[in-house]
């Protein structure tokens, strides 16, 4: 858990916008009148402060392209020993290569977010049909 005694927690904005860059959201959060900290990474901005900044300046950034920001709170503070490359010797830290996966997913999800606000239908899908050989000939052939 990223709660401290002064009740300090630290949140991942990941941003997977087109019209949101990362620089955006950054400059929303140093606009803010906060006393938090902020890192910009590859995949968007860790915010680091008072639980209650924390939440509303993070409220404000999702509501840029709320489909397309997404949050996750770290799991320790930055300069956790536990957690900390220096302390460990470097390399990439633990749960980078998870966060990397997950965000390979966030375009997907948003879109489908998106649909969903659109109230667009659901493509139905029946079961799978399979190929008649002389189908997959014929393409074979025209391919060639």
């Amino acid at each position: 858990m990223s709660e401290g005694k002064d009740d300090t927690l630290t949140k991942i904005v990941v941003i997977s916008s087109d019209s949101v860059l990362p620089i955006d959201a950054a400059m929303r959060i140093y606009q803010s009148d906060t006393n938090i900290e902020i890192k910009e990474t590859c995949f968007g901005t860790m915010v680091t402060g008072p639980r209650d900044a924390v939440n509303r300046v993070v409220r404000e950034v999702v509501d840029l392209d709320r489909n397309h920001i997404f949050v996750k709170e770290r799991g320790f503070l930055p300069g956790d020993e536990r957690r900390c490359r220096s302390s460990r010797g470097g390399g990439p830290r633990p749960g980078f290569h998870y966060l990397r996966h997950e965000v390979q997913m966030l375009p997907t999800i948003g879109k489908a977010l998106d649909a969903y606000d659109r109230k667009a239908p659901l493509k139905e899908t029946g079961p799978k049909k399979k190929l008649d050989v002389d189908k997959l000939e014929d393409m074979i052939k025209s391919q060639l």
